[in-house]
């Protein structure tokens, strides 16, 4: 079940709007333009090859962050929301910006693209919004981490997107996706073993991401060791 062109362009239309109606200046808002200025496949890959695309596909011009994510093809999950992220963001420092070889853990994009909990455990600890797991309060544009395991942390095989609805059956999301890279996909809601969305209320907390420690080494150690459910709540603050 994918989108297609068409239905998507006016579904965003529709969201957008009715995002904007709930909260006027809203981010989710920004978000969901934001993936309208994205491009579509240049294929999935999750090498370090790939992440080193990402100091191209973006840079700051007087303070003004400016995205240009056909040049991190292919692309990957996290990657592709990070972008995604400073697009909608649309201003900030050189500390939000990646580097070659970023770590998990370290900096900004670091963190973001940490497995488990990165985006939500950045969010967290700018207080920039909020982290819950409820599909009812869901909107579109709020970031999703899905895990497709029980696993969290070094074992866990997971996905980071921007969730765009969902019904009774499946979640529809936007990211870069196996095989063919950004775009829209669908999966069926049972395939989703945890679900925790972050939304971003407050943005202009990133302004201060710069100040944060080096690197976290709770997520730094995501790489290669494993953790439970309940520390993922107690470090994100999630509303469950």
């Amino acid at each position: 079940m994918r989108l297609s062109c068409i239905a998507f362009v006016g579904f965003l239309v529709a969201a957008c709007a009715s995002v904007a109606g709930e909260g006027g200046a809203d981010f989710n808002g920004r978000v969901l333009a934001s993936i309208q200025r994205m491009p579509t496949g240049g294929g999935y890959d999750g090498s370090d090859a790939t992440k080193n695309l990402l100091p191209g596909a973006c840079r700051l011009v007087d303070d003004k962050i400016e995205v240009n994510a056909g040049r991190a093809k292919p692309s990957f999950c996290s990657g592709a929301t990070y972008l995604l992220l400073l697009d909608a963001l649309g201003s900030g420092s050189r500390a939000l910006l990646p580097v070659t070889d970023h770590q998990d853990g370290h900096g900004v994009f670091g963190r973001w693209n940490s497995n488990g909990p990165g985006a939500a455990k950045l969010v967290a600890d700018l207080k920039a919004g909020r982290n819950f797991t409820s599909w009812e309060e869901a909107k579109p544009g709020d970031f999703l981490k899905i895990w497709w395991t029980d696993e969290i942390g070094g074992r866990e095989r997971g996905h980071l997107v921007v969730y765009l609805g969902h019904d009774p059956d499946r979640v529809r999301f936007w990211s870069s996706n196996q095989p063919g890279g950004y775009g829209t996909k669908s999966v069926p809601r049972a395939d989703c073993r945890r679900v925790l969305f972050t939304r971003i209320t407050r943005p202009e907390r990133f302004a201060s991401a710069g100040r944060l420690p080096a690197v976290d080494p709770w997520l730094s150690r995501m790489l290669r060791e494993d953790f439970t459910w309940n520390e993922v709540v107690a470090k994100c603050q999630v509303v469950e």
